[in-house]
């Protein structure tokens, strides 16, 4: 299970596309995961969003941590934090931070965005060195990212089949093009009932986490909050799933399709 928050929060830049005109979420938003590791509940996950200022800017500040809980924490303890401060109007991330121990294994590490002067500085404070990086345009962080999905594109827009393409600074390895295919809707059987949702691809790299490139499958709700729902992934030893297991502060109502 090593690393799985890596794979968690990276998951949640899904093809969340909000409704046109207005937005998908606002401060206050508050989501929970939990997931499951072959036949042991290995961990939680949470999203939440506050307001904050940068700068005198308004911005949104999301929060997401993860940890493992019970039986599995005592194979392998996680404790992430993952952070991000983006516009309110536009989206653009301004910070972002990131500050993990999965089994030992420590990142403590923080991006500052100059959009002024197109360049994002990576402090990596465990290792005590800092890298420079040329911003592109529509750059996003990788919880950024999810929240800008959500507010800027269209169901009526998907093509089953196509790829959605998006450009992201995540780490010390720079900017990387993300890709997200629609594969069309599904019902997922959830603990609140059933839910409509419209079911993605993420193109991952395969080797050292993943089977494939195709391992990864997620469904978030076809309504105007468009979270995710279900994650499921076949990972190099074994399989993962990840379900929505409880939400509070919705910007829209939360739709449960009728028998």
């Amino acid at each position: 299970m090593k690393r799985i928050f890596f794979i968690l929060p990276f998951m949640f830049i899904s093809g969340l596309f909000a409704q046109s005109g207005g937005s998908a979420f606002k401060s206050g938003e508050w989501l929970k995961f939990r997931m499951h590791y072959g036949f042991l509940n290995a961990s939680y996950a949470t999203l939440q969003v506050k307001n904050a200022k940068i700068d005198s800017i308004p911005v949104y500040h999301v929060v997401g941590h993860g940890e493992t809980t019970g039986f599995a924490s005592l194979f392998f303890k996680v404790d992430d934090t993952y952070e991000s401060y983006f516009d309110k109007k536009d989206g653009k991330p301004y910070k972002f931070i990131r500050k993990i121990d999965e089994g030992g294994y420590k990142k403590d590490v923080e991006i500052n965005f100059d959009h002024k002067n197109d360049k994002a500085i990576l402090n990596d404070k465990k290792n005590k060195k800092k890298l420079n990086f040329t911003l592109e345009d529509s750059i996003q962080d990788l919880i950024s990212a999810f929240y800008f999905l959500r507010n800027n594109y269209e169901p009526a827009d998907l093509t089953v089949g196509e790829a959605i393409d998006l450009k992201m600074l995540y780490d010390d390895d720079g900017i990387f093009n993300f890709k997200l295919k629609y594969l069309g809707k599904e019902i997922v059987h959830t603990k609140y009932g059933k839910v409509e949702c419209l079911k993605f691809r993420p193109l991952v790299q395969s080797g050292r986490i993943f089977k494939e490139q195709e391992s990864l499958s997620l469904w978030v709700s076809n309504d105007d909050n468009r979270i995710p729902i279900r994650i499921k992934a076949d990972l190099a030893v074994g399989a993962i799933k990840a379900d929505l297991d409880g939400y509070n502060g919705l910007k829209h109502q939360f739709k449960i399709v009728m028998d």
